[in-house]
């Protein structure tokens, strides 16, 4: 029960965020072009967010998401320490180890999908 609450608070916020980035709203065309990221890289990490999300909520999948979401919240919290953004760093760096704590959760599942002995 408790993965499936993480799950659902991961997939609402990556589909959230994403959306925002898809959509193009202003705060985030504002921060992609603060940091000195292409346009397209905003929309390019919408769609993994929205999907990253979107796998979180599918059992079979969610452990393999969690795990490739936290490596790519790795380039977030890395951008907002550049940038020195504390706040927002604050934030992606929770986001990172929950979403790296549901890979761990579920290694013995990724193990299973690329058909490998569990540790």
């Amino acid at each position: 029960m408790k993965i499936k609450l993480l799950c659902a608070v991961l997939a609402l916020i990556f589909i959230a965020s994403g959306s925002a980035k898809l959509a193009g709203l202003e705060f985030e065309l504002q921060a992609f072009e603060r940091w000195g990221y292409p346009l397209g890289f905003m929309y390019f990490i919408g769609v993994i967010e929205v999907l990253g999300g979107v796998a979180l909520l599918l059992p079979r999948l969610s452990a393999l998401a969690g795990g490739c979401l936290a490596l790519m919240m790795i380039g977030a919290v890395a951008t907002h320490v550049i940038h020195a953004e504390w706040p927002m760093f604050v934030v992606a760096s929770l986001i990172l180890i929950f979403s790296a704590m549901r890979a761990w959760l579920g290694r013995s599942e990724i193990c299973a999908l690329i058909g490998r002995r569990a540790p």
